[in-house]
C-alpha cells in the first residue's frame, strides 16, 4: 500500500554551516495529527550505514525522537530511522564523523502522511586507508549504546568512562566479564575508563581492569598523585612485581584475544591547576589539547577551576582554544615530550561522540594495543574538523631528528589536507612561534609541500590548520616533531619560569584546613616546584 505524502525537500551537500539552538522539543509519537518519515542512510555501495542526525522544528528547537540514542541536539541511528513527528516543517543535518560530507535539508510533515527518503553518505577522505585510526578519550555515554555511537561516527577506539569520583556504573551490576569489546574488524571499546575530577582538574585513566578506589575523596585530599601511584600499582603485572621492576616501563594489562595495552593516563586539559604537578610526577602520558571546551556549535569560554587566561591576549571566541595550545607549547619548550590528545565529553557536554578526536598512525597493523602504542609514541594528529596527513623528511609526528653540536638540520614538511570548512592558511610552528603562514593556493601550487624549516639548535615543530568558523575553535594540529642538536633537548628559561610560577601560585590556593592533610598534599606541590626549578637551572634557550 503506498504511503500518503510527506514532502521531503532540499537535500544537498554542504561544505560548512551548523545550526544553533537551546532547549528541546520532545516528540509525542502517538500524536494522531502527525505523520511519518523513514530516513535511510547508505554508503557508496548502497548499504545501510549508521549516522548522526540533528533535527529541528519550525522554531529551531532540537527534536528528540524516541528509540534512538539521543544527546543534547542529535541522535544516532543504524542506517534507518522511522520519524513519527507532529505536523510542521523540519530541518536536519546528517553527518558521519569528519570524513564524510554533511547533508542538510528540510521536509514537511502533513497530517497522516507517510514517505521515505534515502541519503547517500559521501566520504571525501578515508583516513584509515592511509594508516590513520581515530579515537576519542573522553566519552560519558552508555556502554549499551557505544557500538552504534562508534559506527555512526566512524570512530575506531572509544574508551567509555564508567567510573569517576563517587559515580560507578558497575557498583550494583558487577564488573563486565570483558572490559574490551571489539565490533567488527575495526572498532574497539573499553568499558572501564575512569576519571578523577576534583579541585585541581581532571585525570583520565585507561586500560585498568577495575575502577580506582577514589570514592569519598574530597576536592583536595588525597592528592591526585596518590591515585596515579595506585593506578601504576594496580596495573603492574605479577611478573614485574616478582622481578622487582621499578615501574619505569609502563605497566601492562592483559586484554581479551591475547592483546595487551599499557596503563595510560591523560591530562584532560592543559589549563588545569594541577597540570604542572602531574607532569612533574612522570606518571602521565598525553594531554588533551583538543578538549571539551571546544564544541560543535560554540565555545566554553571559561577555564572552569583551571588557570585563567589573559583575555586581552586570548580573546573570545577562540581564546580558550588558543590558551590550551599556548600552555602545551610551553611544555614542549621545557623539553617535555608529551603527545597531544583529544576528547569530546559527550554525555556531559554538548558534543557528539568523536567530535574532538585524535588520529593515531598504525599503518595496516591496526589493533587496540598498537593504537595506544602509537599514541604514546606521538604518531598523532588531533582535530575537530580538518584532516591532516603529515610527513616531515618522510617521517611521522613524534620522530626525533638528531645531529652533532654545531650542525644544522633542514626539515621539509609535506602534508595532505582535506577539509569541509574554509581554511585561510596553514601554519608551521617552530618552538611556539609561527614561522610560516602558507595560503592554500600556495600549498596546492607546491604540490602539498610547505617551506623548509632550518634548525641550528634543538627544538620542535608542529603544523596547524585553523578554520574560519566564527563560533568555535575548529582546527587540526600534528603531534610534535623533535630536533635535538648536540644531544640536548631545548629548555626555555621563560617557559620553565612560567611553570615554576604556576606551581607556586597553585600551592597557595590549597583549600585544606587539616594540617596533616595539607602537609601530605603539599609535598607533591613541593616536588613539582623542585622539578620546574631544575628545568629552569638547566635552561639553554631564552
Amino acid at each position: 500500500m503506498p504511503w500518503k505524502t510527506a514532502r521531503c525537500l532540499g537535500v544537498s551537500l554542504i561544505v560548512a554551516g551548523v545550526l544553533n539552538g537551546l532547549g528541546g522539543a520532545m516528540v509525542d509519537r502517538a500524536h494522531a495529527a502527525g505523520g511519518e518519515l523513514e530516513i535511510r542512510t547508505v554508503d557508496e555501495n548502497g548499504q545501510l550505514t549508521p549516522a548522526r542526525m540533528h533535527l529541528r522544528d519550525e522554531q529551531g528547537r532540537p527534536v528528540r525522537v524516541r528509540d534512538y540514542p539521543y544527546w543534547n541536539d542529535h541522535f544516532v541511528f543504524p542506517g534507518k530511522a522511522i520519524l513519527k513527528l507532529k505536523t510542521g516543517t523540519y530541518r536536519f543535518e546528517i553527518e558521519r564523523g569528519p570524513e564524510y560530507r554533511t547533508h542538510h535539508g528540510h521536509f514537511i510533515i502533513e497530517p497522516n502522511a507517510g514517505d521515505n527518503h534515502e541519503v547517500a553518505l559521501s566520504r571525501f577522505v578515508d583516513m584509515k586507508s592511509e594508516g590513520w585510526w581515530s579515537g576519542d578519550l573522553h566519552i560519558h555515554r552508555s556502554p549499551d549504546d557505544i557500538e552504534l555511537l562508534m559506527r555512526a561516527e566512524d570512530l575506531h577506539v572509544a574508551p567509555v568512562i564508567t567510573w569517576w569520583n563517587d559515580n560507578n556504573h558497575w557498583a550494583e551490576r558487577g564488573l563486565p566479564e570483558h572490559a574490551l569489546h571489539q565490533y567488527g574488524e575495526h572498532y574497539f571499546a573499553h568499558l572501564l575508563a575512569g576519571e578523577d575530577e576534583r579541585e585541581g582538574g581532571a585525570l583520565l585513566y585507561f586500560n585498568l581492569e577495575q575502577p580506582l578506589a577514589i570514592t569519598g575523596a574530597s576536592r583536595e585530599y588525597p592528592s591526585p598523585v596518590e591515585f596515579l601511584k595506585l593506578a601504576r600499582k594496580s596495573a603492574a603485572t605479577p611478573e614485574s612485581a616478582e622481578n622487582g621492576e621499578s615501574g619505569d616501563e609502563p605497566p601492562v594489562n592483559r586484554l581479551t584475544a591475547g592483546e595487551s595495552a599499557p596503563l595510560h593516563v591523560d591530562i584532560e586539559k592543559p589549563f588545569w591547576w594541577d597540570m604542572p604537578i602531574w607532569v612533574a610526577s612522570g606518571m602521565t602520558h598525553s594531554i588533551g589539547v583538543a578538549n571539551n571546551h571546544l564544541q560543535r556549535d560554540e565555545m566554553l569560554s571559561n577555564e572552569a577551576w583551571g588557570k585563567p587566561r589573559e583575555r586581552i591576549t586570548y580573546p573570545d571566541p577562540h581564546g580558550n582554544g588558543r590558551w590550551s595550545q599556548a600552555i602545551y607549547f610551553h611544555l614542549l619548550n621545557c623539553g617535555v615530550r608529551m603527545p597531544p590528545s583529544a576528547g569530546s565529553a559527550s554525555g556531559v557536554l554538548k558534543n557528539p561522540v568523536g567530535y574532538n578526536r585524535v588520529y593515531v598512525h598504525c599503518g595496516d597493523d591496526f589493533s587496540y594495543a598498537n593504537w595506544w602504542a602509537g599514541l604514546r609514541a606521538g604518531r598523532v594528529v588531533i582535530t575537530n574538523g580538518p584532516l591532516l596527513r603529515p610527513e616531515v623528511n618522510g617521517e611521522l609526528p613524534g620522530h626525533v631528528f638528531t645531529a652533532d653540536a654545531g650542525q644544522s638540520i633542514e626539515l621539509i614538511p609535506a602534508l595532505k589536507l582535506s577539509t569541509k570548512e574554509k581554511i585561510a592558511y596553514l601554519e608551521v610552528i617552530r618552538n611556539g612561534e609561527v614561522v610560516d603562514e602558507v595560503r592554500l593556493e600556495d600549498y596546492a601550487r607546491a604540490g602539498g609541500r610547505l617551506p623548509p624549516v632550518t634548525f641550528n639548535e634543538s627544538g620542535w615543530l608542529v603544523i596547524r590548520a585553523v578554520t574560519n568558523n566564527p563560533k568555535t575553535f575548529r582546527f587540526a594540529m600534528t603531534g610534535p616533531y623533535y630536533v635535538q642538536i648536540g644531544y640536548q633537548p631545548r629548555i626555555s628559561r621563560a617557559s620553565a619560569q612560567f611553570f615554576l610560577d604556576w606551581v607556586t601560585e597553585r600551592a597557595r590556593r590549597l583549600k585544606l584546613d587539616d594540617p596533616k592533610q595539607h602537609a601530605e598534599v603539599l609535598r607533591y606541590h613541593r616536588a613539582a616546584r623542585d622539578f620546574w626549578q631544575a628545568k629552569l637551572e638547566a635552561a639553554n634557550a631564552p
